[in-house]
């Protein structure tokens, strides 16, 4: 069958990885060969899909259900795959091969879950208690033969570009400003150092069988848990610009967000920040203007 990435990866790779035409390019040959060396029957390209792989959903050569993802190199998938076999299912998606002979080309395949329905299908505070939920069991020591980005080398990196970017777009250097010194003094003394997912939000929360929930999409990293949780404060931010209680929500979620996992309340609005201004600025970067408007005004009210 023909292997047509969704327009979203296209989008997005177009946006952070101009030269991405090369995965893009071998991308058929390489989902032809994983489905031929697992004998897997495809069903269909998961649709919208995600931002930085091409999902397919499968059936196994005993007829259970799967799914292929691929991913290019930039998306960290040997770093993905070794944290889900370290989390071993336990509220992630299950890894169904330990070391795939394609490992090296990106290749995955994992657990069937349900992907078109998210814990957002759900009321918000219900949504939130469940995410949450979901992200407490992926908070544990990392493996000790497997070394994984720090939060502070993935800030870093961050940290450098938003420097950059201010000076081009200089309605966002008060908080950038705002936001860097946040990341400072936070980095200065981090309460644990624990393995991450790293990217999550309730959208990549999708229904299972063998639980009502479970995580997918880890871009891990080690550091402190309030990290983690930051990305979750700013969920359905569109809905909370879209209120004239926004601010005040928003104050509300980081506390009860923060007592509930407990966090410190300080530390999830110190990193809830940086990454609302980080993500804000790379829109600006990317030419979304509406997103970084949303992503901006939230970060004020922080």
């Amino acid at each position: 069958m023909a292997f047509e990435p969704p327009r979203r990866l296209l989008r997005a790779l177009g946006e952070t990885a101009p030269a991405g035409g090369d995965w893009l390019a071998g991308l058929p040959g390489t989902a032809e060969r994983a489905l031929a060396r697992r004998a897997l029957t495809v069903e269909r390209v998961q649709v919208p899909g995600g931002r930085s792989s091409l999902v397919v959903l499968v059936r196994r050569a005993d007829g259970a259900p799967a799914v292929l993802k691929l991913a290019p190199a930039r998306a960290r998938p040997e770093a993905e795959r070794a944290a889900l076999a370290h989390w071993g299912g336990l509220g992630a998606v299950q890894l169904l091969e330990a070391d795939g002979p394609d490992a090296a080309e990106g290749v995955l395949l994992l657990e069937r879950l349900h992907p078109d329905v998210s814990v957002r299908s759900l009321p918000e505070a219900k949504a939130l208690l469940e995410a949450a939920g979901t992200l407490r069991r992926l908070w544990v020591e990392p493996p000790g033969d497997r070394e994984f980005e720090t939060v502070a080398e993935r800030t870093g990196r961050q940290a450098a570009a938003m420097r950059a970017d201010a000076e081009a777009f200089a309605e966002a250097a008060a908080l950038v400003d705002a936001a860097l010194a946040a990341r400072a003094e936070l980095l200065a003394a981090p309460p644990e150092h624990l393995l991450l997912h790293g990217t999550f939000r309730q959208s990549k929360v999708l229904a299972g069988d063998r639980m009502p929930w479970l995580a997918v999409g880890p871009d891990p990293v080690v550091g402190e848990c309030a990290f983690d949780l930051a990305r979750l404060v700013r969920d359905r931010v569109e809905d909370l610009i879209a209120t004239a209680s926004g601010a005040a929500t928003t104050r509300r979620r980081i506390k009860r967000l923060a007592e509930s996992l407990e966090v410190d309340q300080e530390r999830l609005r110190g990193w809830t920040l940086f990454r609302a201004v980080e993500s804000g600025v790379r829109a600006l970067r990317v030419g979304r203007p509406g997103d970084a408007e949303l992503l901006l005004e939230f970060a004020g009210w922080l």
